[in-house]
């Protein structure tokens, strides 16, 4: 079998086995801790830039099939596993994981020790990394790693650059598209809701002038500051309409009103993270996939207070506006994939535009 090489900003270089596509990029390496669900998590347009490592030693065995996707176009740079299984075994699968990471340009390595790479990132933090050839000039690659920026255009590479409707009977709500996830789409029409899906740069008059009942801003790569935009017309909505924003969109709305987000050391990426729901006094479970978080000092006159925490370190994953028909939480309401405990999120914002968000300037 074909070998490759993970070459790690630090000087690390771990030679594996090569599986996927050979096209190379610098991302941010990140850990994945969910045991299943690497389909989605491929697809999930928020990994934009970032090599992924899975935590779970075996991937591959359920394939690929046509129902899993949460884009059809994925961004992320690289896939590493610890156990890549060649020949899935699944009723549904139409394609093994290989092929389709090659169809898609997106490199894997696998054969290496993820754990080891993985007490490195949570002790240092994440860094940059690049796969390569067998043969390929490593101190030159590290050279390069160490002068490297990680993109900052990834909401604007995946975002929708035309709006589009998904259309039904029940409220109009709008979607500001970051980077959305089919999941996000699929609940908000099991609920109804008329929905019109808009790039992340539409201005609040065009939004306006749709007449919604409500907005959501979506999960996406990066953070709000390189989504100046977004931040922008979220603060010239709120007095109008409800908001909901989820992962990105989350951090869009604490900046609108005016709290800052802060990079953490690892972040928060698994299928099955422990929420603690302030307001119900309850641990749920979650699907997570963040670097950046609000700043808790931040919050101070901003209006937001937290509604949920995350059990293992504290991080703000929730927040409701005091005055304002605005939430938003930082986890993926949607579990796909992950836990559904947070289905209600969706409720909630239907409830709240229920009770008559619709207030024209």
């Amino acid at each position: 079998m074909k070998e490759r090489l993970l070459v790690l900003e630090d000087g690390s270089v771990y030679k594996g086995i090569a599986f996927g596509s050979d096209r190379y990029r610098i991302g941010e390496l990140i850990f994945q801790t969910g045991m299943s669900g690497y389909q989605e998590i491929i697809s999930d347009l928020s990994y934009y830039g970032q090599i992924v490592m899975m935590t779970y030693p075996a991937i591959g065995g359920c394939g690929i099939n046509r129902d899993d996707f949460e884009s059809m176009d994925p961004q992320i740079f690289g896939f590493v596993v610890k156990e890549f299984c060649e020949y899935p075994s699944n009723f549904r699968s139409h394609m093994t994981l290989s092929a389709f990471m090659e169809q898609k340009g997106i490199p894997g390595i696998a054969d290496i020790d993820t754990r080891e790479i993985t007490r490195k990132l949570r002790e240092n933090g994440t860094m940059k990394a690049v796969m390569a050839d067998i043969d390929a000039d490593v101190e030159h690659l590290i050279k390069q790693l160490k002068e490297a920026k990680l993109p900052e255009d990834g909401v604007q590479k995946v975002s929708t650059q035309k709006p589009y409707p998904i259309p039904s009977r029940g409220r109009k709500v709008v979607m500001i598209d970051l980077g959305t996830k089919f999941g996000l789409i699929r609940e908000l029409n099991k609920r109804g809701c008329d929905l019109v899906v808009m790039p992340y740069d539409t201005t609040a008059k065009e939004i306006l002038s749709l007449s919604c009942d409500g907005v959501v801003v979506s999960n996406g790569p990066g953070t709000p500051d390189q989504i100046t935009e977004t931040v922008e017309t979220i603060r010239a909505l709120m007095d109008h309409v409800v908001i909901l924003g989820c992962g990105l969109g989350h951090q869009v709305v604490a900046k609108a009103c005016g709290a800052d987000i802060e990079k953490m050391k690892f972040g928060h990426h698994g299928n099955s993270t422990p929420i603690r729901s302030l307001e119900k006094n309850k641990v749920e479970f979650a699907a997570t996939n963040h670097t950046y978080a609000v700043k808790e000092e931040s919050l101070s006159g901003t209006g937001l207070k937290v509604t949920h925490r995350a059990l293992n370190d504290d991080v703000i994953e929730g927040l409701r506006h005091e005055t304002k028909k605005i939430i938003s939480v930082e986890f993926n309401p949607e579990a796909a994939c992950g836990a559904d405990d947070m289905m209600y999120i969706f409720d909630e914002f239907i409830e709240m535009m229920d009770k008559g968000g619709k207030q024209h300037a």
